[in-house]
């Protein structure tokens, strides 16, 4: 996961830097909304194509993970974007309360989505296969993927 962070650190600029040009958004807060929900878009959009393609972005490309369906079969376009919906699991409950109580500064919220992922990886020890909720809802696992080389 970290490393898909750093990863999708250069695709999160590279859009922003779009989403300014284009609408020419001269400070970080103007427009804050609408570059969220472009952002969220671009993420889906990053996702869903990799885990349709081929199963994998680039980081899982690298740890030599792969999603598939239960059946092994490749993900659909609909059950690729049911799992980036889903897998916002990791993050909004601790967004939300984050929200709620109103934390300021980066030092809680920093905190606090730390330990919503942390809870949210821990509740895979309740599946029996070990698997994160948002893959079992969406009928989804991951594998080791085979070394693509020779």
């Amino acid at each position: 996961m970290l490393y898909e962070g750093v990863l999708l650190f250069g695709v999160v600029m590279a859009a922003g830097m779009v989403y300014a040009a284009f609408t020419h958004q001269t400070h970080a807060l103007k427009g804050l909304h609408g570059l969220q929900a472009f952002l969220f878009l671009v993420l889906g959009v990053y996702f869903v194509s990799f885990w349709t393609r081929t199963g994998q972005t680039l980081a899982m490309r690298t740890w030599r993970i792969q999603i598939v369906t239960h059946s092994g079969r490749p993900l659909t376009k609909v059950r690729a974007t049911a799992r980036y919906l889903l897998s916002w699991l990791w993050f909004l409950p601790a967004l939300a309360i984050i929200d709620g109580l109103a934390v300021r500064g980066s030092g809680p919220a920093v905190a606090a989505l730390c330990a919503g992922v942390l809870v949210y990886a821990g509740l895979s020890i309740l599946h029996p296969s070990r698997q994160y909720w948002h893959d079992v809802i969406c009928g989804t696992r991951l594998i080791n993927s085979p070394s693509s080389t020779a």
